[in-house]
This record gives structure tokens, C-alpha cells and sequence, in this order.
């Protein structure tokens, strides 16, 4: 009912009820006779102040003075005035009074406007805000998306740059032993013509050390090739490639390490044995480079479906700022990266705890069906 009238209707609102308080008062003219002639035209004033504005309001401010003074002062339907002071002054206190009711009505039909206004604009804003909101989560998703979309890519990526490295590392192996290896045993068979000349001769001499030099370099050949992809991976399986490569490692490091494999753990799949076997060469690299332990740990197992990988040595810890690194998914080389990789990309969790007391390196792979079926063809 506060809203605003259009301008052509305030008038006439104002107006019409300026008449109907005239009517009024002039039904009520038996009781109040000459008495109150103003109490009715109040009313009205008061309404045209509140809804109609400040020119309606002064036009049936107006036309309600004419009216009383018209109809209800006396001598009555006359403008003379039987009391001219008293009369006169009561209008001009019916005027004043009314001015400060059309001065209050305006104000708070202003006010009224203006929070109106104030609403409206919030409202606008806040249909601003909430379209800019919705535009930033769509591009938001948008580039979200497109991050992960990226992070895959470099994912497979990075799986197939490993099983690109695994099967250069099983290719060079295989000419190491193949190629290189079997032409170090011909130079040895030559070298044992020169032995059978002159046994005590320098020629039969300096065969003899090239046969003993060859059979190092044989040796160490062979001990690269198996480094690079040992075949008893491949033929025997995971456990006995452990044990060969940790007497190896333990041999040249002269680092001792206590090997405890579970006796049920089967083939894995060609994959997870690869990852596995990398994570202990990296593992146990890292601990005699870098932990200066004398010992460490192997303990290899199945537990709900998972095989958990601990490796475990008694140096002097990893860094605190490289824990954060690790913690924080950084950059901390090449190796643990490599083994972090891989060990995700087969669905995995890379742990790694260290103070002190020394480092110890949990990988926890899940049994899925790729490695069953992966399994299965290398059996």
C-alpha cells in the first residue's frame, strides 16, 4: 500500500480525500457542530503526506483549508469570518502543522525510495557477484580439468619413459653378455696360444696377465649386465634376484644386510617385480652412499593383497630439509623420483621415515588382476 501512486492519480487521490474528510466532517457536523472542524481534514492530510507526495499533498492541504473554511466556520457555506483572529489563526496553525506532516511523509517517502533503490542496487550486485562466481568455478573446472588432463599425459608419459629405460636396460644387458662378453672369451683363447709357447718368456708372461685382466673385465661385465637387468628376474623370479643382487651389493659395500622373504611371494607380474627390484638397487645405493650404516635390512612380504617392500638401515638419517622435500612431494634427485614413479604408476605408496637413528623406506604395492595376468605370462 507504501509503494509510490503514479504522478496523474496522486493529485486525484489527494484530492478525492480531501472531499471525502469534508463529507465526513459534514456527517459528523450534529455532534461536533461548530467544534473540531479539523478533525477529519487531518486524516486526510496525513495520507496525502504519506502516499501521494509533496504537490498533492499541498493541493489537498489547500482544498481542505478552503473547505473548513468554507462549510464549518462560522458563519457556515460563507468565507466571511464571524471571529476573524481566532479563525484566521487556527488556519495557520492547521497550515503549519500540516507542512511539518507533508515535510515528515516526504522524508520518509524519500527514505523509502532510497532504500528501495539501495535493495535493488544490492540486489544487482549481488546478481553480479554470483554470475562473476559462477563464471570463476566454470573456469576453474575448466583449467582443473585441464591440469589433470596434463598430469595423466605426463603420468603415462613418465611410465613409458620408465619402460622404455627397463627394456634399454634388458637390451644393453643383453649385448653386454652376448656380444661383448663372448668376444673377451675369444681374446682369452688367443691370449692361451701365447701362454703355450714360451711358458717363461715375456710374450708367454704378459699373455698370462692379459688372461687374468680379461677374466676381471669378464667378471665385471657380467656383474654390469646383471645390474642392468638380472636374468634370474626373468627366469627364477623376484626372491632369487634379491638374494643374488643383495650378496653382490653386500660383497662390494662390505655393508652387511639381514634379506627376510616371505616364502609365499610368487610371481607379481613382470612389472611390479621390475619396480620392486629398483626400489632395493636404489634403496640400498642410497644407503651406502649416503647413511654411512654398516647394515641394513630387507624385508619383503604379503599382507591383504599387498606386497610390502621395507627396507631399513642404521645411518644417520635423511636431512630435515630434504624430509620436507620428501614430505611435500619436491624434488629430491632423480633416484627417489624414479622410485616414487614407479611405484605410483602400479597404484602404490612410497613412505619414507628418518631421524637419527637412520632411514626407513616402506613401498606398499596392491596385488591387483594386471599383476596376476601379468604373472601368468611370465610363468
Amino acid at each position: 500500500m507504501r509503494r509510490l501512486i503514479p504522478d496523474a492519480r496522486r493529485y486525484v487521490v489527494a484530492i478525492l480525500a480531501a472531499l471525502v474528510a469534508l463529507v465526513v466532517r459534514e456527517m459528523l457536523s450534529p455532534f461536533f457542530r461548530d467544534h473540531n472542524p479539523y478533525h477529519t481534514v487531518w486524516l486526510a492530510v496525513v495520507f496525502s503526506a504519506w502516499y501521494c507526495g509533496v504537490g498533492p499533498s499541498i493541493v489537498g492541504t489547500l482544498l481542505s483549508v478552503v473547505g473548513v473554511w468554507y462549510f464549518f466556520l462560522p458563519p457556515f457555506h460563507s468565507f466571511a469570518l464571524k471571529n476573524p483572529e481566532v479563525e484566521i489563526s487556527g488556519i495557520i496553525g492547521f497550515m503549519v502543522f500540516s507542512s511539518f506532516i507533508i515535510a515528515l511523509g516526504e522524508a520518509n517517502r524519500r527514505s523509502k525510495a532510497r532504500s528501495e533503490r539501495e535493495v535493488a542496487e544490492r540486489k544487482q550486485i549481488e546478481d553480479e557477484l554470483r554470475r562473476t562466481q559462477a563464471q570463476l568455478e566454470s573456469r576453474v573446472q575448466e583449467r582443473t580439468a585441464e591440469l589433470n588432463s596434463a598430469y595423466q599425459s605426463l603420468r603415462q608419459l613418465s611410465a613409458q619413459l620408465l619402460q622404455s629405460q627397463d627394456e634399454e636396460r634388458r637390451r644393453l644387458a643383453r649385448e653386454l653378455h652376448d656380444s661383448v662378453g663372448q668376444l673377451l672369451a675369444s681374446i682369452k683363447m688367443n691370449s692361451a696360444v701365447f701362454q703355450s709357447v714360451q711358458r717363461d718368456s715375456p710374450v708367454a708372461k704378459a699373455a698370462t696377465d692379459n688372461a687374468i685382466l680379461i677374466d676381471q673385465v669378464i667378471s665385471e661385465i657380467r656383474t654390469m649386465s646383471h645390474l642392468l637387468h638380472p636374468p634370474l628376474l626373468d627366469e627364477i623370479g623376484l626372491p632369487s634376484a634379491l638374494r643374488w643382487y643383495v650378496d653382490g651389493f653386500s660383497e662390494r659395500s662390505k655393508i652387511a644386510v639381514d634379506v627376510d622373504i616371505a616364502d609365499d611371494i610368487e610371481r607379481l607380474g613382470n612389472d611390479m617385480e621390475i619396480a620392486i627390484f629398483r626400489v632395493v638397487q636404489e634403496c640400498l645405493t642410497n644407503v651406502h652412499r649416503h647413511s654411512g650404516s654398516r647394515s641394513a635390512a630387507l624385508r619383503l612380504a604379503r599382507e591383504d593383497g599387498h606386497v610390502q617392500l621395507e627396507i631399513k638401515d642404521a645411518g644417520k638419517g635423511i636431512p630435515l630439509g630434504k624430509q620436507l622435500a620428501l614430505s611435500s612431494k619436491g624434488q629430491l634427485g632423480v633416484g627417489f623420483r624414479g622410485m616414487r614413479e614407479r611405484v605410483h604408476q602400479l597404484g602404490g605408496n612410497l613412505d619414507v621415515r628418518s631421524d637419527s637413528m637412520g632411514t626407513t623406506i616402506t613401498a606398499t604395492l596392491p596385488i591387483g588382476k594386471t599383476a596376476a595376468l601379468s604373472a601368468q605370462e611370465v610363468a
